[in-house]
């Protein structure tokens, strides 16, 4: 019996962790944990760069855990030192194997075989990945480029240095890959989801978001949900978890927020790594609060949706896009499969990686689909949709400096003198296509959302500004625009939080706690004329009120409410 009902607590202990534990240590730090967040579970680490654990180390790490009622698995991080009969001089990154060195690959197949005599359930950490470009990978590379290579690479080690030898010694071991929170560059280090859902048993996914303005890899916090829902649509019913630190978290909340994101896309496990780091760490005792409140919001609260943003496997290109869209309040549902049947789809440039797009693209619009296209798919699909009939737009090529904001059609949907920020420039034909939202400066303006019926539906090209992160400073009413679009009659205006959605109903709303300090009021709408807000921990119902609005060609009624949001709070809603 776990510590909550709608996910399990996870710590995992690495190598050299786990080599210095004695008995008491042991004890103290459990009593530590337990206290503060509960302890459902740990993936005990066999071996990390040097260190290899020894049998009777593990047994009693394990033996005083099992005896607490804690699961205990295993764990492998396939990292490694130089040792005897590998060779010497690679230039490895972050001490990863090289998967073309005979002794590097004994070594990593008796490393699963050892842990899979100990465990019944192994977890591969995210450095499960090549970069080595060593003389003798240049070779076995041959005229294939680092991509098709290293994906083929990694194909090979998996079946063969990883699952099959643990398999050997414990055929019923459950064998788990993690993936790293850097999706988009996934191929070019040889990580291939959609060759290891047939190879792995489970999935993990890495939720590690710290601080997006000044850690390399740029993760908007929304990840945190997004690749989580990614990874379930790519390995339906097999994601076991998301997992997270406390690296660069410099606040307290931006560590927790890492947790309620992972759980609100419905992980079954969140791992806090690692041991050693949450023992004395003032951010334990805040999480086990907020995760008691969080277990209860996610009692009965349905499964997550959202606008399909179809983003292929082994793609890259407007990284995160969609994210940022979900940073202001568009409820997302990242897929590595192109949604058919559903009523909208956002295209960005990632999208260009299936070579069908165009195709699939032109019959989903025909058959009554709503589509938007980014700035960076139209640039590098621009002459296809063309010939394919899909629209009479081109970029110019040039990038226009706006200040000023326009939704057509709504004389009051002006914004100006805003901080000028430059847009790619969307060229059209009137009345054949018409611009829903232009921006401008001075005498002069283009379309920054531009609309084309087709057959049943209609095709949307949206600019995106230079630096995507430009979304977060565009007017309200101006990103409206896109969730209308996108989202229909059922939205909410804001900036600065995320709408999470369930096929319930509800919605949890979530204001992040960043530079603009302060509290937001967002605006929820609905088609349904005469509904009413209600809170679902409260039992509070928002004033609300019918509206009309402008909504593309047509005026559109329905419903309104506002609710205020804290930094740092989450509020759950729903519609009567």
């Amino acid at each position: 019996m776990g510590h909550y009902k709608n996910f399990q607590t996870v710590v995992y202990i690495p190598a050299e962790v786990a080599a210095r534990l004695t008995a008491e240590k042991l004890a103290g730090d459990y009593a530590w944990i337990e206290r503060y967040i509960g302890l459902d579970k740990v993936y005990l680490e066999t071996h990390r760069n040097g260190t290899d654990v020894a049998e009777a180390q593990l047994r009693m790490i394990k033996d005083y855990l099992e005896g607490k009622g804690v699961t205990v698995s295993g764990g492998i991080t396939t990292t490694i030192n130089d040792f005897e009969g590998a060779e010497g001089g690679k230039q490895r990154l972050f001490s990863t194997f090289c998967y073309t060195d005979p002794a590097m690959r004994a070594r990593l197949a008796e490393i699963s075989a050892y842990t899979a005599g100990l465990f019944d359930e192994i977890i591969l950490d995210d450095f499960y990945f090549t970069n080595c470009t060593c003389e003798r990978c240049i070779r076995a590379k041959g005229d294939r480029d680092w991509v098709t290579f290293r994906r083929e690479l990694m194909r090979e080690v998996s079946e063969e240095l990883v699952v099959k030898p643990a398999k050997a010694v414990n055929p019923k071991v459950r064998m788990i890959i993690k993936y790293p929170n850097w999706r988009e560059s996934y191929h070019f280090t040889g990580y291939v989801p959609e060759v290891q859902r047939d190879i792995f048993d489970a999935t993990y996914t890495g939720t590690e978001t710290r601080s997006p303005q000044y850690t390399d890899q740029h993760l908007p916090e929304y990840l945190s949900y997004a690749l989580v829902r990614y990874m379930e649509n790519a390995w339906p019913g097999r994601n076991g978890g998301g997992w997270f630190d406390t690296y660069s978290c410099w606040s307290i909340d931006r560590y927790l927020e890492q947790a309620y994101l992972t759980a609100f896309a419905q992980a079954k496990e969140l791992m806090h790594f690692q041991w050693s780091d949450l023992i004395e760490n003032p951010m334990l005792a805040p999480m086990g609060l907020q995760l008691s409140k969080i277990d209860r919001l996610m009692d009965g609260i349905g499964k997550p949706c959202g606008v399909p943003a179809y983003v292929p496997f082994a793609s890259s290109g407007e990284n995160h896009l969609e994210m940022r869209l979900g940073m202001l309040g568009l409820p997302v549902e990242p897929t590595p499969f192109f949604p058919e049947g559903a009523k909208s789809v956002l295209l960005t440039e990632s999208a260009l990686a299936d070579g069908d797009i165009v195709e699939k693209l032109e019959a989903y619009v025909r058959e009554g689909g709503n589509a938007v296209i980014t700035s960076g798919f139209f640039r590098g699909a621009e002459e296809k949709l063309r010939a394919a009939g899909l629209t009479e737009a081109r970029l110019s090529g040039r990038s226009i400096p706006v200040t000023r904001y326009q939704v057509t059609g709504d004389f009051a949907g002006f914004a100006e003198h805003r901080r000028t920020m430059f847009f790619p420039e969307i060229v059209h034909g009137n009345n054949d296509s018409w611009s829903l939202l232009n921006g401008g400066d001075g005498d002069t303006h283009s379309a920054l959302v531009l609309r084309r019926a087709y057959g049943k539906g209609r095709l949307y090209i949206a600019a995106i500004p230079d630096g995507d992160s430009g979304l977060y400073e565009m007017p309200k009413a101006a990103v409206d625009v896109l969730k209308r679009v996108l989202a229909g009659g059922e939205y909410v205006s804001g900036r600065g939080f995320s709408t999470f959605s369930y096929d319930s109903g509800r919605m949890i709303l979530y204001r992040y706690v960043k530079s603009d300090l302060r509290p937001e009021r967002v605006s929820l709408f609905t088609e349904k004329t005469g509904a009413v807000l209600v809170n679902d921990l409260t039992g509070e119902r928002y004033p609300s009120h019918e509206v009309k609005r402008w909504e593309d060609f047509r005026f559109g009624g329905g419903t309104t409410a506002d609710v205020l949001l804290m930094p740092g709070t989450f509020v759950k809603v729903h519609w009567e």
